[in-house]
C-alpha cells in the first residue's frame, strides 16, 4: 500500500541531497506507516542548510520526497500547471492520500483526488483566515480565498483529523467522519515534575520570570505585548522578567524592549536544542503564549506538560487548554488584561495551576493520540478494501 503526503510545507534540502524539517520530521512521518508500506511527500523544497536548532534530518526508509515548485505566492501562479502536473501524476500513482490543510498544494490535491477517484483523509491543523489576515497586507488578500476553499475542502472529505478540540471544528464543520489529534505527543510523565515544580513555586522570589518559546521574527506571535505588559508592572512596582527562546531577527522585539524602558528585564535566550527547552521551562515562574493566530501550540501544552502555570491569548485553540480566568484579548488592546492576570498569582494560585496544567496535559500522551488518529485510518482502510 503507498500513501502519499500532501502540504506545503516546506522542507529543505542540503548539497548532498539530505532533507531536514522542524515540524515535520522522523516522528510525523512515520504516523502514516500503521497503514502504508511506503510514503511519497509531495511538498516544497527549499535548498540550503538548515540552521534552526529545531530542524532535523529526515531518514526514515521507505520515503521518496516529490519536489514541487512554490504556488503558495502571487508569483507562484507560472508554476501552476507544473504542480497540477506533479501532483495528478503522484496521486495516480498512490493507493490513499494524507492531505495537510491549510496548504496551496493540499488545496490542488484534493481537487485532483476527487476528479481521480482516489480516497484521501484531510489533517487540519490551523485557521487559513486567522494566520494570513495577521501576517501582511499580501495575507489579507488571499485570506478570503483560503478561506473558503479550505472549508469547502474540509465539508465535503469524508476523513478528518482536526488538532484542536473544538476551535477548527466550529470554524471549519465536516460532513465526514473526524477524531481530534493533537500534533503534540507527549512523552509518559513523570510526578517528580509536578513535585519539583510545586517545591519551586515555595521558594522566595526576587522576581517573576515569564517566558515565551516562539519565532522571534514572527508579530502575530505577540511577545511584543508580554514586553509592554512587564513595562506596565514595573512602573507599579512589580518586578518581571520576559525570557524569549526562538530563532529569527530580534530587532523588532529588542526595539521594544527599548521603547518600554525594560532592556535590562527582557533577555534573548536564542535557539535551545529540543531537551534544553523543558530544562529552561523548569527555570521560569509562568509560560505566556501571546499569539495573534494559533492551531494548538506546542510549546504551552509542554509547559504545561512540566507543570507551569501558564497564560495566553483568546486565539485558535488556546482557550481549550487553559481556565477562562488566565486567558486574555488577543491583540493591541489586552496590555491591562495580562498585567491583571499576572497579578493575581499568588502561592497558592500557582499550586493550583502547576497540578491543573500537569493533569491536562496528560490528555495529550503519545500513545493515545496515535491510538485516536490509527481508528480513523484503519476504519479509511476497511472502505478502500
Amino acid at each position: 500500500m503507498k500513501g502519499l503526503f500532501c502540504y506545503d510545507g516546506p522542507i529543505s534540502c542540503d548539497e548532498h541531497g539530505n532533507y531536514f524539517g522542524t515540524v515535520l520530521n522522523n516522528q510525523v512521518f512515520r504516523r502514516y506507516f500503521a497503514v502504508v508500506d511506503s510514503l511519497d511527500i509531495a511538498i516544497r523544497v527549499e535548498s540550503g542548510t538548515p540552521q534552526n536548532n529545531k530542524t532535523s534530518q529526515i531518514t526514515l526508509e521507505n520515503i521518496n520526497i516529490i519536489k514541487v515548485p512554490n504556488i503558495a505566492s502571487i508569483s507562484g501562479i507560472i508554476n501552476r500547471k507544473e504542480a497540477n502536473q506533479i501532483l495528478e501524476s503522484s496521486i495516480k500513482n498512490a493507493d490513499i492520500l494524507f492531505i495537510r490543510l491549510p496548504s496551496f498544494i493540499g488545496n490542488v490535491a484534493v481537487k485532483l483526488a476527487e476528479k481521480l477517484n482516489k480516497p484521501y483523509l484531510i489533517e487540519m491543523v490551523g485557521c487559513p483566515w486567522d494566520s494570513l489576515w495577521n501576517h501582511s497586507i499580501k495575507g489579507k488578500i488571499i485570506a478570503p480565498y483560503m478561506w473558503s476553499a479550505t472549508k469547502s475542502n474540509i465539508k465535503r472529505s469524508k476523513y478528518v483529523v482536526y488538532v484542536t478540540n473544538s476551535f477548527l471544528q466550529n470554524r471549519y464543520p465536516t460532513k465526514g467522519k473526524s477524531v481530534n489529534c493533537s500534533n503534540v505527543e507527549l512523552p509518559q510523565t513523570d510526578n517528580t515534575i509536578l513535585e519539583n515544580r510545586l517545591n519551586k513555586i515555595l521558594k522566595p522570589k526576587e522576581k517573576i520570570v515569564i517566558g515565551t518559546a516562539a519565532a522571534l521574527n514572527v508579530r502575530y506571535k505577540g511577545q511584543q505585548y508580554i514586553i509592554e505588559a512587564i513595562s506596565k508592572l514595573k512602573n507599579e512596582g512589580i518586578h518581571c522578567e520576559y525570557q524569549l527562546v526562538g530563532w529569527g531577527d530580534s530587532s523588532y522585539l529588542s526595539e521594544k524592549a527599548k521603547e518600554y524602558g525594560v532592556v535590562d528585564r527582557v533577555k534573548f535566550i536564542g535557539t535551545l536544542p529540543h531537551e534544553q527547552v523543558f530544562s529552561w521551562i523548569d527555570k521560569i515562574d509562568i509560560y505566556a503564549q501571546p499569539s495573534k493566530q494559533e492551531g494548538l501550540p506546542r510549546a504551552l501544552i509542554e509547559a504545561m506538560n512540566r507543570g507551569c502555570p501558564a497564560i495566553g491569548a483568546s486565539s485558535g485553540g488556546i482557550p481549550e487548554l487553559l481556565e477562562e480566568e488566565y486567558v486574555f484579548s488577543k491583540g493591541r488592546k489586552n496590555i491591562d488584561e495580562i498585567c491583571n492576570i499576572i497579578k493575581t498569582f499568588n502561592t497558592d494560585k500557582m499550586k493550583e495551576q502547576a497540578k491543573r496544567n500537569f493533569s491536562e496535559s496528560k490528555q495529550y500522551n503519545k500513545e493515545l493520540i496515535q491510538e485516536r488518529r490509527e481508528s480513523l485510518f484503519f476504519e479509511l482502510m476497511e472502505n478502500i478494501r
